[in-house]
C-alpha cells in the first residue's frame, strides 16, 4: 500500500481493527463472517480515504459495515433454530463467562437481521436511538420497534440471561 496516497490508514486500522472485528463478529456471530466483513467495509472506505480521514473515519467504517451486513443478510437467508429448551444455566464452573458468551450468540442467532444490528448498535456500541437510526437509515421508531421486538426474543430465547444481566447491570435499559 502507498503510504502517501493514503496517509493514516495503516495507523487507523492498527488502532481500532480489534475493535472494528468485535463490532463485526457481534453483527455476523461468526469470525470469519467478521473478518469478511471487517475486510470488505475496509476496502470500501480506503478508496474514499482522502474524504473519510477528515472526518470521522472510524463511523464512515462502522456505517459501511452495517450497510454491508443488512445486503448480506438480504441475500442470504439462514433459517432460525430454535431449541425447545434453553441452555443450561450458567452456575459456578470456572468457564461460566465463555458459557454466557456462547449463550448469548445463540441467543443473537434467533434474532432478525435489523433487530440484531439495532441491539449492537444500542447496547454494544452505545448509539442512541436517533443515531442507530441514521447508521441504519431507518425511523427512530422503527429503532424503538427493532429494540423491543429483539429484546422480547431474546428473554424468550434465553430468559436466564436476562435474571443474568438484571444482576449485573441492573436491568436492561
Amino acid at each position: 500500500m502507498d503510504e502517501d496516497r493514503y496517509p493514516g490508514f495503516r495507523d487507523f486500522v492498527s488502532g481500532r481493527g480489534p475493535a472494528l472485528w468485535r463490532a463485526a463478529y457481534l453483527l455476523t456471530g461468526d469470525h470469519h463472517a467478521a473478518e469478511d466483513l471487517v475486510q470488505t467495509a475496509l476496502s470500501r472506505v480506503l478508496r474514499h480515504w482522502g474524504r473519510a480521514r477528515h472526518g470521522d473515519p472510524e463511523a464512515y467504517v462502522r456505517r459501511t459495515m452495517y450497510h454491508l451486513q443488512m445486503s448480506w443478510w438480504r441475500r442470504r437467508r439462514v433459517p432460525e433454530q430454535l431449541a425447545a429448551t434453553p441452555p443450561e444455566q450458567a452456575g459456578t464452573d470456572p468457564h461460566a463467562g465463555t458459557a454466557l458468551r456462547m449463550t448469548l450468540d445463540r441467543a443473537l442467532a434467533v434474532l432478525s437481521p435489523r433487530q440484531r444490528a439495532v441491539l449492537v448498535l444500542r447496547f454494544y456500541e452505545d448509539l442512541s436511538e436517533i443515531q442507530a437510526a441514521q447508521v441504519l437509515g431507518l425511523s427512530v421508531g422503527s429503532v424503538k420497534r427493532h429494540a423491543h421486538d429483539g429484546l422480547a426474543r431474546l428473554r424468550a430465547a434465553a430468559p436466564h440471561l436476562v435474571d443474568h444481566a438484571e444482576r449485573v447491570t441492573g436491568g436492561w435499559r
